[in-house]
């Protein structure tokens, strides 16, 4: 007979509930007919996260994805109206990536889908269980301090 595994089920809850917002979120997203994916509108959030347009390879160390992929994705949100690609004003070899105004337009909606999705998964909870799982989330995400442990 097999003893139960606490943290192996942990870790399958936490798989589970990763799922369920990611659909969640996707389903409001596309309630709200934006026309860009979840990866786009990750991109978008972390592009407004800079107080300069940055470069692609910036965008691509903070998402953590290869430089290729965050190419792609701003091809695509270039051809909706999204970003834009300007010059460096002091080396013109330099690309940056900006928001346009309907960039930022999308992003407020964005915000809007977020909070609804979020409202829809913490529904269950009173305000005291949603800040000790903030405070559970923060301790999880942080590590510890040191990625990579063990």
């Amino acid at each position: 007979m097999t003893t139960p595994d606490p943290d192996g089920l942990l870790a399958e809850q936490l798989l589970r509930l990763t799922r369920r917002v990611h659909r969640i979120q996707k389903r409001h997203l596309q309630q709200r007919v934006l026309g860009i994916t979840p990866a786009q509108s990750r991109l978008l959030r972390t592009l407004a996260e800079y107080d300069a347009p940055p470069r692609m390879a910036d965008l691509a160390g903070r998402l953590e994805v290869v430089p290729r992929a965050v190419t792609t994705l701003v091809d695509g949100l270039e051809a909706h109206g999204k970003v834009r690609r300007v010059p460096d004003p002091t080396n013109r070899r330099v690309i940056r990536i900006e928001l346009t105004d309907d960039g930022y337009a999308t992003l407020r909606e964005l915000h809007g889908a977020r909070r609804s999705a979020a409202e829809e998964i913490l529904a269950p909870l009173t305000d005291v269980e949603r800040r000790v799982l903030g405070a559970l989330l923060d301790s999880l995400v942080d590590g510890g301090g040191g990625e990579g442990q063990c």
